[in-house]
């Protein structure tokens, strides 16, 4: 992939804030033809850059409603004890996102849940079972303020 120009930086907020804009929209946003416009989103899609879209969910809808954020401190940050708790991490889709960090904690995660008492059953049963785990600190979220954008007119 060749270096992000700012067209490129502006269809990746674009899309961002609406992955189901069309094509045509896209192009006359950026103020480009619909083919190059086309072009360039599957240049950022094969460049790795645009890795895939995804729909967001009301949590209204059935779906899980409370995100949980968690901090994990590992006993030790050998490669061996990163690379267990990685690999273990993988094996449960309760954890949405898990991210490696630097200051006060080894590792973020976030897992959605539909109420506190499933949250105890997770974190009796999944996260106070990884390996090498010292300490979890955990966080309700009590919404997503990026999640209720209002949608932009065209």
């Amino acid at each position: 992939m060749d270096a992000i120009d700012g067209i490129d930086r502006q269809l990746i907020r674009l899309l961002r804030t609406n992955a189901r804009t069309s094509n045509a929209a896209l192009a006359a946003e950026v103020g480009l033809s619909p083919s190059a416009c086309l072009r360039r989103v599957r240049a950022l899609e094969e460049g790795g850059v645009i890795r895939g879209y995804t729909a967001l969910i009301d949590s209204g809808a059935g779906e899980a409603s409370i995100a949980v954020m968690i901090n994990i401190t590992l006993e030790r940050q050998t490669e061996e004890h990163l690379n267990r708790f990685e690999a273990a991490v993988r094996k449960y889709p309760e954890i949405r996102e898990c991210y490696l960090m630097t200051g006060g904690s080894d590792y973020f995660l976030r897992v959605e849940t539909a109420s506190a008492g499933e949250f105890e059953r997770i974190h009796k049963e999944v996260l106070s079972t990884l390996p090498g785990v010292l300490r979890i600190h955990s966080s309700f979220s009590i919404r997503n303020v990026l999640a209720t954008r209002p949608k932009r007119r065209r």
